[in-house]
């Protein structure tokens, strides 16, 4: 964050000042253990705390000042408060008015699937000839989003920022203060049907996106989506994808199995011939939506074919990693939902020269699509002959093990959590086998597994 002072934090968010209005700030934290010197600090109430009660503790380590939306009975002089109504909102109306500080492009993305590797390979484009700001992560709330833009610093030149929701209007919010030139969505699916009644919902939702796209943006869809071709945006549209009606085509597409994807990404403006190194066919069509908003933002050919073939994934996004004795992991650890993890058992599928290990955990927030989604991965498993399955979780027992019995699996194993399954995988997990990890976040923490097979001393 560039200095800023506590005046212009005020009227940022409309508050009421007690202490300097001449005070400079140079970082924002929601954490008083990380408060470095000369940070405001922005207490956030949840349900098990309150950020107020940590007030004191920031001040003391250095904290220039906080937002509060409740003086502290003891307020110093020599430090620096604005009362406000909501800290959290306050948060992201002065992320709105430091982003309006910047006259850079910034791409805002959001949909069911393929945030954060969508943001990872556009960034990575973009970063070919601008300095780039990029989500940290998967950050992509109502706190995180708002940090990621506040982290904005003279030297970008470009941002692309991930927006993630659970609730109506989230979206919308976020785009309040991201305010973007291209607005991207990867693709609608069943995620988080436990929060909205339909997939018909989640799109009404994800479209909100479009609200704060600037005068002259580009709205980006994946084409091959039927959701998303529902959609009219009233800004300028392009749709990419295999359709023959899109304005952005994927043609020429190489399946290199764990190697990854080989495709051509035609535009009206140019060809881009693309190798993606990371599996999966999904990455086609993230890449050509990345080609569209990088060709937006003024990138070569050159720039862009560069860009996509340096993409690297981020923490346990389907990574492919190679440990000992040629045994390959899938980490895809981070999160689930029954479209992205039957892409990832068709991955897993391809592997040869060992046995192909599914070790997937229950997917959650699914709501009406639980029991058929969990079906439809055990079947896809004894489909394509996956020869181990260990499945992890209750949803998992009752949905997923029948189905992939039913459908010819030769060996389902059933585990009620990630650490009971330790013994047997490493007695499974022989030389030249692969091995795919794949489950809701919050329910396995599979990325926890990952860890340990990285640091055991295979023989």
């Amino acid at each position: 964050m560039t200095p800023t002072t506590t005046a212009q934090i005020c009227e940022a968010v409309q508050g009421a000042l007690f202490g300097s209005e001449d005070t400079a700030v140079t970082d924002i934290s929601t954490d008083s253990r990380s408060i470095t010197p000369g940070a405001w600090f922005v207490p956030l109430a949840g349900e098990r705390f309150d950020g107020h009660d940590y007030i004191d503790m920031a001040l003391d380590k250095g904290a220039a000042g906080c937002f509060c939306a409740r003086l502290p009975q003891k307020v110093r002089d020599d430090k620096v408060y604005i009362l406000v109504e909501d800290t959290r909102l306050a948060l992201r109306d002065l992320a709105a008015w430091y982003r309006n500080q910047f006259d850079i492009p910034i791409v805002q993305i959001t949909g069911s699937m393929g945030k954060t590797t969508f943001k990872e390979l556009l960034a990575g484009i973009l970063s070919q000839r601008y300095h780039t700001l990029k989500t940290p992560g998967n950050l992509n709330g109502d706190i995180g989003a708002p940090l990621t833009l506040l982290s904005l610093t003279p030297e970008h030149q470009a941002a692309v920022i991930e927006t993630g929701m659970d609730e109506f209007g989230q979206i919308r919010y976020l785009g309040q203060a991201i305010r973007p030139d291209v607005a991207v969505i990867t693709i609608i699916d069943d995620v988080h049907l436990s929060h909205f009644g339909s997939r018909e919902d989640i799109l009404h939702a994800k479209a909100e996106i479009f609200e704060n796209l600037r005068p002259g943006g580009l709205a980006v869809l994946n084409g091959d989506d039927p959701l998303l071709n529902t959609l009219r945006p009233a800004q300028e549209t392009v749709r990419c994808g295999q359709s023959e009606d899109c304005g952005v085509r994927i043609t020429a597409l190489e399946d290199l199995g764990l190697e990854g994807v080989g495709c051509t990404v035609v535009t009206p403006r140019d060809s881009y011939p693309l190798t993606i190194p990371a599996p999966g066919a999904h990455m086609a069509s993230l890449a050509a939506m990345a080609i569209a908003a990088a060709e937006r933002l003024g990138l070569t050919r050159e720039e862009a074919v560069r860009g996509v073939s340096s993409y690297a994934p981020a923490d346990n996004r389907l990574r492919v990693e190679r440990l000992p004795g040629g045994r390959i992991m899938i980490n895809d650890s981070y999160n689930a939902n029954p479209r992205s993890v039957r892409a990832d058992v068709a991955i897993l599928a391809r592997h040869t020269g060992g046995k192909r290990i599914a070790m997937l955990g229950d997917m959650t927030e699914l709501g009406t699509a639980e029991a058929p989604g969990h079906r439809s991965v055990g079947e896809l498993v004894g489909q394509l002959g996956i020869e181990v399955l260990l499945a992890v979780g209750p949803r998992s027992r009752e949905h997923m093990v029948p189905a992939a019995r039913k459908a010819g699996c030769p060996e389902v194993r059933w585990y009620p959590d990630r650490e009971s399954v330790r013994e047997d995988l490493l007695s499974l997990y022989a030389p030249g086998d692969a091995l795919l990890l794949k489950a809701s976040h919050f329910f396995g923490r599979f990325d926890l597994m990952a860890d340990e097979l990285r640091a055991y001393p295979f023989p």
